[in-house]
């Protein structure tokens, strides 16, 4: 497949992203999955104090050579695919993603955390833990599975900063027969000592 005008695209957004990043005093970013069957750019936002928050998924067709991104709509519950013609239609996307994330983000900072994870707290142990440490991911999200408008299941490992140890992320990305696209997200925090313990249970069953 043909991906030289996605890569001429990822570099025309690099230096988009920054500019914008830079008005705004954030430290911006993205990351590049070339290996799936349809190629994606994700952008993020890093800070001192918090987790890489991603704020716009872009995908590539490369078949019909076209960009486009997926859209919720949280009030109906179904989501849409928009094509995005030319290069200018792409950055406007993403600096509209942009601005909407900075809205929510401002808006997130007045409300408790632990309201939002009441009802399960399993998941309060991981996410609160990830917010309050400063976590440093090693790589992309790696797709690890793919299935077309199905599922998609991708990972990221990150180290914790202040104590070494390991995060491993786990997203999963699943496409209902309402065509409504659910995200849910984990994370796994281990120690430096658990890691080769862990490795070797993995590979000794493989």
């Amino acid at each position: 497949m043909n991906l030289e005008w996605f890569d001429r695209v990822c570099g025309e957004l690099q230096d988009s992203l920054e500019s914008i990043c830079d008005k705004y005093d954030e430290n911006g970013g993205m990351s590049i999955e070339r290996g799936a069957k349809h190629p994606r750019i994700d952008f993020f936002v890093d800070s001192e104090d918090t987790v890489r928050e991603y704020f716009c998924s872009l995908y590539f067709d490369p078949y019909n050579e076209e960009f486009y991104i997926e859209s919720v709509d949280p009030e109906l519950g179904f989501s849409s695919k928009v094509i995005l013609d030319d290069i200018e239609d792409i950055i406007d996307a993403v600096h509209e993603s942009f601005h909407y994330y900075m809205e929510d983000d401002y808006y997130e900072e007045d409300l408790d955390v632990e309201d939002d994870y009441d009802s399960n707290s399993e998941i309060v142990d991981d996410d609160l833990i990830l917010e309050e440490v400063d976590v440093e991911w090693e790589t992309p999200e790696i797709t690890a599975f793919y299935k077309e408008d199905e599922v998609e299941i991708t990972y990221q490992f990150g180290i914790v900063q202040e104590t070494g140890d390991g995060v491993l992320k786990r997203v999963n990305r699943v496409r209902t027969e309402d065509d409504d696209l659910l995200r849910d997200e984990t994370n796994f925090i281990f120690s430096r000592e658990e890691a080769s313990t862990i490795i070797s249970l993995i590979a000794s069953h493989m």
